[in-house]
């Protein structure tokens, strides 16, 4: 069976260490969607911090996919239209605000295009804004200002303590929400059952497709589920070992054209 789509991760996966794609995996991916095949942005990133590649890889005229909010919300490039969407329930903001206040750990999450936070100086907000492109607004009293659904949150800590905050947040929140670290000083906070693989299955469904015809890329732990998920699991060489051992295929990294390798070895030849 041929491959129709690839699903790639954006931080080390799509873009190198300076956080562009390279001429060569630009290359190939352009080759591939001139040939009918279908790419997929999908990352824990707010839809704005991908729009640019999306922008950069023409997605618009090929019909990709931008998957963002590490699957809570996925957007159809050539029409702007949101095929799906999975937001926290608004009643759960204020419990979760006062759990970081009690922790003393600042959080934040989006409204529109910008992100909203109680500390706009704390170093990791200002890292979200970067690698987003985004605006950081601050907000007094945040339990009353966030009174409407939002993708997720995110508590900021550095990595030692924030490993300590995190099992007293799953647990005080219980089942019905995803609490995951990912990276050491970002602590998510979505709904339950939102990830990549369970979003790229209703993806699947629209665009007609089976997973045996999907190709997923990553090299973080948030990657796993859609490495397991997907026809041809690859993870970079530059992945965590998790991912290295769940995948069907480990490339090269992120920085050596990783990603133009799998498309060339599985999609041209």
């Amino acid at each position: 069976m041929e491959y129709e789509v690839i699903v790639l991760d954006l931080d080390g996966t799509l873009t190198n260490k300076d956080k562009v794609i390279t001429p060569r995996t630009k290359e190939a991916l352009m080759k591939m969607q001139q040939m009918g095949k279908k790419v997929v942005l999908a990352s824990g990133r707010p839809t704005k911090g991908i729009r640019h590649l999306a922008e950069e890889l023409e997605l618009k005229n090929y019909g990709g996919y931008i998957l963002s909010y590490n699957g809570g919300m996925i957007i159809g490039c050539a029409e702007e239209k949101t095929v799906f969407s999975r937001l926290l329930p608004a009643e759960s903001n204020r419990r979760i605000i006062e759990l970081a206040r009690d922790n003393q750990v600042d959080i934040l999450t989006y409204e529109g295009e910008e992100i909203i936070t109680n500390n706009r100086e704390n170093e990791y907000a200002g890292l979200e804004g970067k690698i987003n492109s985004m605006e950081i607004r601050q907000v007094e009293h945040m339990e009353d200002y966030v009174n409407f659904a939002v993708p997720k949150f995110i508590m900021l800590e550095e990595g030692d303590y924030l490993a300590t905050v995190e099992p007293k947040v799953k647990a005080a929140l219980g089942k019905n929400f995803s609490v995951y670290r990912s990276e050491p000083y970002f602590l998510e906070i979505l709904p339950r059952g939102i990830d990549k693989a369970q979003s790229l299955e209703r993806l699947l469904e629209v665009m007609g497709l089976s997973r045996e015809q999907m190709i997923a890329c990553g090299d973080g732990y948030n990657d796993l589920s859609m490495i397991r998920y997907a026809g041809l699991g690859v993870a970079m060489e530059n992945a965590v070992l998790p991912v290295r051992q769940a995948a069907d295929f480990v490339t090269k990294s992120n920085n050596d054209d990783g990603v133009a390798w799998v498309i060339e070895k599985f999609i041209f030849s």
